[in-house]
């Protein structure tokens, strides 16, 4: 199997894509909504339309297949056609009537939803992406973009056995195709996405990544990726955002806090397992990374009372 570090990723930050409402129109129209989740995905089934939200010079122009990314927007306005516009209200029930029937020639149709994940993989995923991510699926990196959102399209409009896990296959399908198209776009800020496609670091990753617990040195990770230390150290930043060792830091705190969900290790020995050298050591990194103790972070996400 081929390295596949975002596999990994998705796994870590416990990714869940939900589609929330939509909109289908035909001739001109506009829409307007307050957004409230910190990242909404819109997706333009068929048809075309221009996204305006707050702190973008300009608006977008969508085309079928064309997803965006908003994260920490307030609002986002939709318009089509030409004048006069009539005002739509997006609708939240894929089993109405307009959405079955909608032509996918003629009418315009956009779905949205939005993106929930662990706080650990906000700072980590979220990271890479600009506050408006604009991911064409008329670029060729991304020709099965538009196939997975016609799949999503279909069941949430096809009302079949087995629809609700389906939705929620294709949705974080969805989101896993805009990801890697838009991991390829020349434009791509530094971040996660760039850095797991970049081939000259990708040695000094995969070392990182396979034994996390390692003290990993400068001088081992620049040798793995056939470059100078400083070379290696200058271009990791500038591709990741991070220098290498915070980045294995952070990484270290996602592994530790999906061991300390899923299961009952104890903490000095997932700070052994990590490379920490005590419990106490390991506990104050993970303090100031997630913001709580270990024992309090597994209380937490795991439904325990909190004893004080």
């Amino acid at each position: 199997m081929p390295d596949d570090r975002l596999s990994e990723v998705f796994d870590l930050v416990e990714v869940t894509t939900t589609l929330t409402g939509g909109v289908t129109a035909r001739g001109g129209w506009w829409s307007r909504t307050l957004l409230d989740d910190p990242v909404k995905f819109f997706a333009m089934v068929a048809g075309r339309a221009r996204l305006a939200t707050d702190g973008l010079d300009a608006p977008i122009e969508l085309e079928p297949g064309d997803v965006a990314i908003l994260i920490g927007r307030s609002w986002v306005a939709f318009e089509a056609g030409d004048t006069p516009r009539l005002e739509v209200l997006p609708e939240s029930d894929f089993s109405a009537e307009r959405f079955a029937i909608a032509d996918r020639v003629a009418d315009d149709v956009l779905v949205g939803g939005c993106v929930d994940l662990t706080p650990a993989g906000r700072a980590l995923l979220l990271g890479a992406l600009p506050p408006v991510a604009h991911v064409r699926a008329a670029a060729a990196e991304s020709g099965r973009l538009h196939a997975t959102l016609m799949r999503l399209f279909d069941e949430v409009t096809g009302d079949r056995i087995g629809s609700v896990f389906a939705i929620r296959q294709y949705a974080r399908l969805l989101l896993l195709e805009v990801l890697r198209a838009y991991a390829c776009q020349a434009d791509a800020p530094p971040g996660l996405l760039r850095l797991l496609t970049d081939q000259r670091l990708r040695p000094a990753l995969a070392l990182m990544h396979a034994e996390p617990g390692r003290a990993w040195g400068l001088e081992e990770l620049a040798r793995a990726a056939a470059m100078s230390r400083t070379s290696f150290a200058v271009r990791f930043r500038e591709v990741a955002g991070v220098p290498p060792l915070s980045y294995l830091n952070t990484w270290r705190m996602l592994l530790a806090q999906r061991a300390l969900r899923a299961g009952d290790v104890r903490v000095g020995e997932l700070a052994a397992q990590l490379g920490y050298g005590s419990e106490s050591a390991f506990s104050t990194a993970f303090k100031r990374v997630v913001g709580e103790s270990p024992m309090r972070y597994r209380q937490r996400v795991r439904g325990a009372v909190t004893v004080v």
